[in-house]
């Protein structure tokens, strides 16, 4: 194997860490990192309204006139909320408008009649307008719910860093087309089992332990790849569907702490848990699918070549895993 034919694994390392370092926060799930604020607004009496954002990150409202229909106005603040009211009362044609930079806003609406209703909406960059068509009459069909939570899925596992570099060290794992089928559903089945079991009450979710051992998780397979790399087979290489179950139970709980702290109504658990499953489902399997596209492509260039970068991968997998191991160990402590 001639130098001129391969990468040098450690540069390959190198250059994979350059590439996802800046990232590398994004793997944890509050405010500064899915971007996603949570507000609960609350009609207290007709045309009396008390608005409660929930996330202390996100930049308060000096002006909460600002923010309303311009028949609204400003009234004196409770603890921990602001105060407005509209006459006549807040409508489906009017709007909130939040001037916050985030990705979205996610709001509760409790109403005097004692209806509610939740509705995500995404950011411009620049503000987020939450039409109360989403929130009043209609707002609670079931297929705009589930609309809702599905893109919130979809998100969630595209941005979750963690969970992706874990999907890329199984497919770095297997050999075979078959073993690839068992092994991404018996992580589907693994992490909605937790997922579910969590968000519906069955086991707490434990957060600052979950993320370290989820760290684990992606080194442990990083060292089964470079074993493997070594001609050393393990039980990894033989039942990767093993592996995958066990640590997908771990990743369930992670899934399961993003989706309890976008705020669901006991009402919209069932449904909402269905569907942001299912848009983690379709996350991971476009990524697995951009990433088989990238590896065909790479295998028709030179299999020295593809050594070298799966080589390099593993490396940078492991190196990322430890980074986030040590960073999120203190939390346990703290904790």
């Amino acid at each position: 194997m001639s130098s001129s034919s391969t990468i040098n694994p450690p540069k390959a390392a190198a250059l994979l860490l350059a590439l996802l370092l800046p990232a590398i926060p994004a793997a944890a799930h509050d405010i500064n990192i899915t971007g996603v604020a949570r507000v609960i607004l609350l009609e207290e009496a007709p045309g009396s309204y008390r608005l409660s954002v929930v996330d202390a990150q996100v930049p308060p409202l000096f002006n909460i006139e600002r923010i309303l229909p311009p028949r609204c106005a400003g009234l004196p603040p409770a603890a921990f909320a602001y105060r407005f009211s509209c006459q006549p009362g807040l409508g489906i044609d009017d709007s909130l408008s939040f001037p916050w930079g985030l990705a979205g806003v996610l709001v509760i609406a409790n109403w005097l009649e004692g209806d509610s209703a939740t509705a995500y909406v995404p950011g411009d960059g620049a503000g987020i307008e939450v039409p109360m068509s989403e929130l009043k009459a209609g707002a609670g069909a079931w297929t705009t719910l589930a609309g809702r939570y599905l893109v919130i899925g979809a998100e969630h596992i595209l941005f979750g860093v963690d969970h992706l570099l874990f999907v890329l060290g199984l497919l770095l794992l297997m050999r075979g087309f078959w073993k690839l089928v068992q092994t991404v559903t018996a992580f589907t089945i693994a992490h909605s089992i937790t997922l579910a079991c969590a968000v519906l009450g069955l086991f707490p979710v434990p957060g600052a332990p979950v993320e370290v051992l989820i760290a684990l998780s992606i080194a442990f397979l990083a060292r089964e790849i470079i074993m493997g790399q070594r001609g050393e087979t393990t039980l990894a290489h033989r039942r990767p569907w093993l592996v995958a179950f066990l640590f997908g139970l771990l990743h369930g709980f992670g899934f399961a702490g993003a989706l309890g702290e976008l705020g669901l109504r006991e009402a919209d658990i069932p449904l909402a848990l269905l569907f942001f499953n299912i848009g983690v489902e379709l996350g991971q399997v476009g990524f697995i699918c951009v990433l088989l596209g990238c590896w065909h492509f790479i295998r028709r260039i030179g299999r020295e070549l593809t050594f070298s970068i799966e080589r390099g991968l593993a490396y940078g997998l492991g190196a990322i895993a430890t980074y986030w191991f040590i960073e999120r160990l203190p939390a346990i402590v703290v904790a």
